[in-house]
């Protein structure tokens, strides 16, 4: 039985993979902005939920295993500041697949901002068809975080286990979009 190999982890040497930036200065750096990048998303859907959480949605027939509305913010952010240490740990590296796998994860990115408006800010224009929108979006979502989560982990494994809390929950979110889609 042949062994399994381990994913670099960008320690210097390693062949494969070299640490991005020498000092810890740009380390920091890289990191405040990843982690600056997830903020920044999450403020605009923050923006997007704040002024439709206590208008329409609190009126919505919502699943009946949905949590109560102050989880999701707690949990929204600690699954941002995972996805923002995920992507530096590989954007560290200078694993091979390090830039594909980070276009993926940028692209999640997207789908989750694009995400909130569609499904919350929509509603009151559109009805029904802002949530189905909103699903199709998830549902991309969904897939493209599978990627990222598939190509990071052989970059780094612990960023790639960084990204399954936030994949299994935008599995989560995707059933409570389905849901309200099909009863409201």
């Amino acid at each position: 039985m042949q062994a399994q190999q381990e994913p670099t982890e960008g320690r210097p040497g390693a062949s494969g993979s070299r640490l991005r930036g020498s000092g810890m200065g740009s380390q920091a750096i890289a990191l405040f902005l990843f982690l600056g990048a997830s903020a920044l998303v999450a403020a605009l859907g923050g923006l997007a939920t704040a002024s439709h959480v206590h208008g329409w949605y609190a009126a919505a027939d919502t699943a009946p295993w949905s949590p109560p509305n102050g989880v999701f913010g707690p949990v929204w952010t600690v699954l941002y500041a995972g996805m923002g240490v995920a992507a530096w740990l590989v954007w560290r590296t200078r694993a091979e697949g390090a830039r594909t796998a980070l276009t993926a994860y940028g692209v999640q990115l997207v789908l989750n901002l694009l995400w909130t408006p569609a499904f919350f800010a929509l509603y009151p224009v559109l009805g029904t068809p802002a949530l189905w929108i909103g699903f199709v979006i998830i549902v991309a979502l969904a897939l493209a975080v599978a990627a990222t989560v598939l190509l990071f982990g052989p970059i780094s494994r612990t960023a790639g286990l960084l990204m399954l809390p936030y994949l299994s929950w935008v599995v989560f979110a995707s059933s409570l979009n389905l849901w309200a889609a099909l009863h409201n």
